[in-house]
């Protein structure tokens, strides 16, 4: 079976654990600086809840979204020979998601994070283990590889998949960096950026990205395309998304909020997913723009990165019931 979309990245399960607003608390100065999560040290806090989400992370995350758009997907990833790595094989089957891409590691421990929530914010405790990356053998090519959050040991494998892409020019790669990557910057990960088709971050990653305090999203738009990628796309929190298609710069609203956010954990995958399998199902990139918010509007209703993702038709009736304004505009 040929497969629209394999994604690659790494695999976690998440533990979400909803703390008590009378004994936790963050705190914010006028400074600018990042916000504190704070709790007393040495004392026994009671938590309002905990919910174990299984086989998210990123890839995870955009190959059930494309999945339920109506695209047939595979994840590559690692996981370890524990229970833990079992429950996310299983999830991943139940969702229609193909595994035969996906290794078990005797000795190895499946990634576990845990995430702190405080109303619809969150701080995750992250820890990843070091599994050795490679690339399968893919008896028919996909039309679609999307690449995002990998491993601090995953700079040979980054450079062995730039040289299978360059190999295979008829698939297109949609590339949504994760933390490591980003932090690697572009001369590390030059074939990279260049076998990109669609490149998505925010803006605050541009920014790191292209070692500037350019706050014109539209140079930051040409300027990414400068590296490679033929389409980036960059959003910004409640400020919309913009995407660059040849050389018109084209703006799209954020889509409203039916009821205030539970958890904001897996709004940006579900943007650069749906961004994605829009363009792999031949919408053009107005049409993908329209599609991205729907998905990342849904996805925060819910606890957890995948719960809130739409079908076709879900997603297609949200569009028809749309605000006026909430169209694509050229800048």
């Amino acid at each position: 079976m040929t497969h629209d979309i394999i994604a690659i990245g790494d695999i976690v399960i998440d533990a979400f654990i909803s703390l008590s607003k009378t004994d936790a608390q963050v705190v914010c100065d006028a400074s600018g600086r990042a916000c504190k999560l704070q709790m007393n040290f040495g004392e026994k806090l009671p938590y309002e809840s905990v919910e174990v989400i299984n086989a998210v992370g990123n890839s995870p995350n955009a190959t059930v979204a494309a999945h339920r758009l109506g695209l047939k997907t595979a994840l590559v990833s690692n996981v370890g020979h524990d229970r833990n790595g079992k429950d996310c094989i299983d999830t991943l089957r139940k969702e229609g998601i193909s595994t035969e891409f996906v290794r078990l590691h005797e000795g190895k421990f499946t990634n576990y994070h845990y995430v702190l929530r405080y109303g619809a914010e969150r701080t995750i405790l992250i820890k990843h283990e070091q599994f050795a990356y490679a690339l399968p053998r893919f008896e028919n090519a996909p039309r679609y590889i999307y690449l995002s959050s990998l491993g601090s040991n995953s700079l040979p494998f980054h450079h062995e998949l730039g040289a299978y892409l360059k190999k295979n020019p008829e698939i297109k790669l949609a590339f949504q960096p994760g933390t490591f990557q980003i932090r690697l910057g572009i001369e590390e990960l030059k074939d990279i950026y260049a076998a990109t088709e669609i490149f998505f971050c925010n803006k605050e990653e541009a920014q790191y990205i292209l070692k500037t305090e350019e706050k014109d999203i539209s140079v930051l738009l040409k300027r990414i395309k400068e590296l490679g990628p033929k389409i980036p796309v960059i959003t910004d929190g409640n400020n919309g998304a913009y995407a660059l298609d040849g050389d018109s710069v084209w703006f799209m609203p954020i889509y409203p909020d039916p009821a205030p956010p539970v958890d904001r954990t897996g709004a940006g995958d579900a943007f650069a997913s749906t961004f994605t399998s829009a363009v792999a199902l031949g919408h053009d990139i107005k049409t993908a723009l329209s599609w991205g918010p729907i998905n990342s509007m849904s996805v925060v209703q819910y606890v957890g990165a995948q719960k809130g993702l739409l079908t076709q038709k879900e997603l297609e009736n949200f569009l028809k019931n749309a605000p006026t304004d909430y169209q694509a505009q050229k800048i």
